[in-house]
């Protein structure tokens, strides 16, 4: 069983990663339908201030601490190897740190970008949002299971 340092670890992991998935799921299910039933000049208007305000200390804590836990707890396991739980904590960070991390840096990110370049109400805006709202939306379902699934195994790891 895992225990010690690697114990406080592996339950960091699974609140992080908790947590992070519901954000994610929160997004995925009413946040974006929600913004996307709005005429696109304040759907734009109001991703933008959402997008703006994500990137504050709370989140970005929760949000690059469990990556960068992930990314602890994935060297940690190799070095260590435990009897128990190395492959669902190796299977978890890279869920982690590829399907979630990775998902927003090389996806939600740049079209947060270029919505941010947009000024909201024009042509090119309007044009613009029912793509973004569709693509970004699907890469955060990707996000929110990618999270949900390092949660679970952690939990795994635990077991």
């Amino acid at each position: 069983m895992i225990d010690g340092p690697f114990l406080v670890l592996t339950v960091l992991g699974v609140v992080g990663n908790g947590l992070v998935a519901g954000v994610f799921c929160a997004f995925s299910t009413f946040v974006m339908r929600g913004l996307a039933a709005l005429p696109p000049a304040q759907g734009v208007a109001a991703m933008k201030a959402i997008n703006v305000a994500a990137v504050r200390p709370a989140f970005m804590a929760v949000f690059l601490g469990t990556a960068l836990l992930s990314a602890v707890i994935a060297v940690v396991t190799l070095v260590v190897w435990p009897d128990e739980g190395a492959v669902a904590l190796l299977v978890g960070s890279g869920l982690q740190l590829v399907g979630s991390f990775g998902v927003t840096v090389g996806a939600n990110v740049p079209r947060n970008d270029r919505l941010l370049r947009l000024e909201a109400g024009t042509a090119e805006a309007d044009a613009y949002w029912p793509i973004y709202v569709r693509q970004w939306t699907l890469w955060n379902h990707v996000r929110t299971v990618a999270s949900a699934l390092a949660a679970v195994a952690c939990v795994l790891a635990l077991i």
